[in-house]
């Protein structure tokens, strides 16, 4: 009776090792139960641990056939068996190889999703993927200063993988580190990082990683202070910071404590008063010969132009505005319009990308909505002014396109004295806010709209406002489609009807 062909490979991660000698045994037929995979102990010396592949015995199992076929293997399931490779499984090359054998003489298999082989491929992938995944989060570096005073700071870091993913692992930290001289430290191999080349190494104990520094201790104030009780979920967070990891980890000593006072901390948040809102103070003014301050030192230098007053000089002097960074990113200001005695002004969120590009405001799919329902309602387009709260296009692109982002409440505030001037301007007799973002504008506190929806708020300077939702919430509800909600918004803007038609 033949011996099982040995297979020795020199390292516990080096699939490249066990593609090539899987293949060379595949080649020549070598079944599955006649092939023992067995990893070296590793050598003495940091550069023998990666070497080439053992050779195995010259004399071949009886099975041997020297014209057997090799597996056509997709690059997306080749991608999961070398993460399985790296699996702690002592049994993971036996499975990886049969698999193969399989795949060679059942080309279906690969796409049979119940196979219990393949099933157990993808589970030790999976397995493989979220520690590295989670040695990416929660490697902690700490510094360490040379003997010499010329000599460089490295950065050292101590990690206990439930797998062998150092060597998988390691491009990530060179990728995002590459200025920085660094070691991570674990129990079974190391890496080094020289600023240009990745340098693998034997294992380290505990001891030889770094104790806490200063540094240290504003990364755990940090942490203290934008902890956030009210969104606690425990189940959650042990989810994705497993407790297996917290010795290793500096701010876990702060979790206990946090964790335990959060009930506390989000009652007293929630029976504390509620702050009022801050308030820009309005820095366009009129001079009594009718133009804007010019020479105000308070006033941004943008605002210091011989400007007319009006609607028209406000537009661009409100083009020129760069008191948040919003302005500096859209293509133009999309200031009001609408006639200057306009008995209801409409005033939405921000323009979007269509009213960013043609400088005119509810011109986009939300305007068209809008238009829509002034048409079943018979308000004239021409007989109300149309605006937003803030007068500046915020996006964030994704590929090719500019996708719409709520502005903050500080860009609003810093939008609010453009809209305060024109309302003065203006002077109508009632308000329409689409929205949360308009109606906090317009009336100076958070709104919950779906609770006010067409019902009219007092401003304080006894201005009514009606509330409702964005036209914009309507089609993001619905796919693009209003649907009911059209009918229910369109009652409460008939409730400004006496407005728009005066």
């Amino acid at each position: 009776m033949t011996a099982p062909a040995q297979a020795l490979l020199t390292a516990e991660d080096d699939f490249p090792a066990f593609r090539a000698a899987a293949r060379s045994w595949l080649s020549r037929g070598v079944a599955p139960h006649d092939v023992q995979w067995r990893v070296a102990p590793p050598a003495g010396e940091a550069g023998d641990l990666f070497t080439a592949l053992a050779s195995g015995p010259e004399t071949l199992p009886a099975s041997t056939s020297l014209s057997a076929p090799l597996p056509s293997v997709p690059r997306a399931m080749l991608e999961r068996f070398a993460l399985a490779s790296l699996h702690r499984d002592p049994g993971r090359f036996d499975l990886l190889y049969r698999v193969l054998w399989r795949l060679a003489r059942e080309p279906g298999l690969r796409d049979d999703p119940l196979d219990p082989d393949l099933a157990q491929v993808h589970r030790l992938a999976r397995s493989v993927s979220r520690d590295v995944h989670k040695m990416h989060a929660f490697v902690r570096f700490r510094p360490v200063h040379g003997e010499s005073p010329g000599e460089d700071v490295i950065h050292v870091a101590w990690f206990e993988p439930d797998h062998h993913i150092v060597r998988e692992a390691a491009p990530f930290f060179a990728r995002r580190f590459t200025t920085l001289r660094w070691a991570i430290l674990t129990p079974e191999c190391s890496v080094r990082w020289d600023g240009e080349t990745l340098h693998h190494g034997p294992g380290a104990e505990r001891e030889d990683a770094p104790g806490p520094d200063d540094g240290e201790a504003l990364w755990l104030a940090y942490y203290q202070n934008t902890f956030n009780p009210a969104r606690l979920k425990i189940a959650t967070m042990t989810r994705e910071m497993p407790r297996r990891y917290w010795h290793n980890l500096p701010e876990a000593a702060l979790i206990a404590p946090l964790t335990d006072a959060a009930a506390e901390r989000t009652g007293a948040m929630l029976s504390a008063e509620a702050a009022a809102p801050r308030r820009a103070r309005p820095w366009v003014r009129l001079q009594p010969e009718g133009a804007l301050a010019l020479g105000d030192p308070d006033l941004p230098a943008a605002l210091r132009v011989p400007l007319p007053v009006g609607l028209g000089g406000l537009r661009t002097a409100a083009n020129a505005c760069r008191d948040c960074p919003i302005g500096e990113h859209a293509t133009q200001v999309v200031f009001g319009e609408g006639p200057r005695d306009a008995g209801l002004m409409v005033v939405g969120e921000q323009p979007g990308d269509q009213e960013d590009l043609r400088g005119r405001a509810f011109v986009g799919p939300a305007g068209q909505l809008l238009a829509q329902a002034m048409k079943e309602l018979g308000w004239s387009r021409e007989r109300l002014y149309l605006t937003n709260a803030v007068k500046h296009f915020k996006f964030e692109p994704r590929g090719k396109r500019r996708m719409h982002k709520t502005p903050g409440q500080r860009e609003v505030e810093a939008c609010l004295p453009w809209l305060e001037r024109e309302i003065a301007l203006v002077s109508p007799r009632a308000l329409v806010a689409l929205g949360a973002t308009a109606a906090r504008a317009l009336l100076g506190a958070p709104v919950p709209v779906q609770e006010v929806r067409g019902q009219w708020l007092a401003r304080p300077d006894g201005l009514q406002v009606l509330v409702t939702l964005h036209p914009a919430a309507l089609l993001r509800a619905t796919d693009g489609q209003p649907g009911r909600g059209f009918d229910q918004w369109l009652e409460d803007l008939r409730q400004a009807e006496a407005f728009a038609l005066a």
